[in-house]
């Protein structure tokens, strides 16, 4: 990567907008949204359910596409790609993280972390070694050959996270990682993510209620109602959150 591009944020928002109709009513997804995520860091989507946060991130990931507006990621504007494009483009920049985990569970965790390779010209031996090596970053040497329903919760999203990072994307997307998990676990999984960014310079963009998330994130964007907070109501927004998370220092609040 040049110097130039290497400045540049790695997403680039510019007055997107979503809209579904929804029997005789259409919904305002997303209203105008513009912002920019630099590369390497680790930010949050947040607001209550509705607010647009999961629609802003399937577009980020190119799962979706906006009615309006441009939306630049990793040097492509995803609105010019057709479907057959946006999902090699996918498999190159994207590793995607699930709320419930999405392991197949007749695959071991090596099998598993593996899959995306297939979409590679990988040979099965390289396949193998990547994946293990992904497994070994997030903890779980030991668990190669362990099939999902032997492993805890925690475990289960490790996996998936070595699976996220299998392919080294530029982007991490994850929707509400935690969300499935106890506090321990949860804690365990945001300061992974966390990891991620500082050890590995990955881009990690979260959808998540979880107020302990401002603790590790970069920045936190604060959605309502498809429209994207700023100034006083962001500052509001972030206040409520840090509030439920017991108050304390976080890396970076910013809205």
């Amino acid at each position: 990567m040049n110097e130039d591009a290497a400045s540049l944020p790695l997403v680039a928002i510019r007055v997107v907008s979503r809209h579904y109709t929804r029997g005789a009513d259409e919904v305002h997804a997303l209203q105008s949204i513009s912002l920019d995520i630099a590369r390497g860091s680790f930010v949050a989507f947040m607001g209550p359910s509705g607010s647009g946060k999961s629609t802003l991130l399937n577009l980020v990931s190119g799962i979706d596409r906006p009615d309006h507006g441009e939306l630049m990621v990793a040097g492509e504007l995803l609105n010019d790609l057709s479907e057959d494009e946006l999902a090699a483009w996918r498999a190159r920049h994207v590793g995607l993280i699930f709320q419930f985990f999405n392991l197949i569970p007749v695959l071991s965790a090596r099998d598993n972390v593996a899959l995306p390779l297939l979409l590679t010209k990988l040979d099965k031996r390289e396949r193998r070694s990547r994946a293990e090596t992904a497994l070994r970053v997030v903890g779980l040497a030991d668990r190669l050959d362990h099939h999902p329903r032997t492993l805890s919760g925690g475990e289960q999203q490790r996996v998936a996270i070595a699976r996220a990072i299998v392919t080294d994307p530029d982007l991490i997307v994850a929707d509400e990682p935690t969300g499935d998990l106890d506090a321990r676990n949860a804690e365990d999984i945001l300061n992974l993510l966390r990891q991620m960014k500082n050890e590995f310079g990955k881009t990690i963009v979260m959808v998540t209620h979880d107020p302990r998330a401002l603790r590790v994130v970069d920045q936190a964007f604060h959605l309502d109602k498809g429209v994207l907070l700023e100034g006083e109501a962001a500052d509001r927004a972030g206040a409520a959150i840090r509030l439920a998370a017991g108050g304390g220092s976080v890396h970076g609040a910013a809205s």
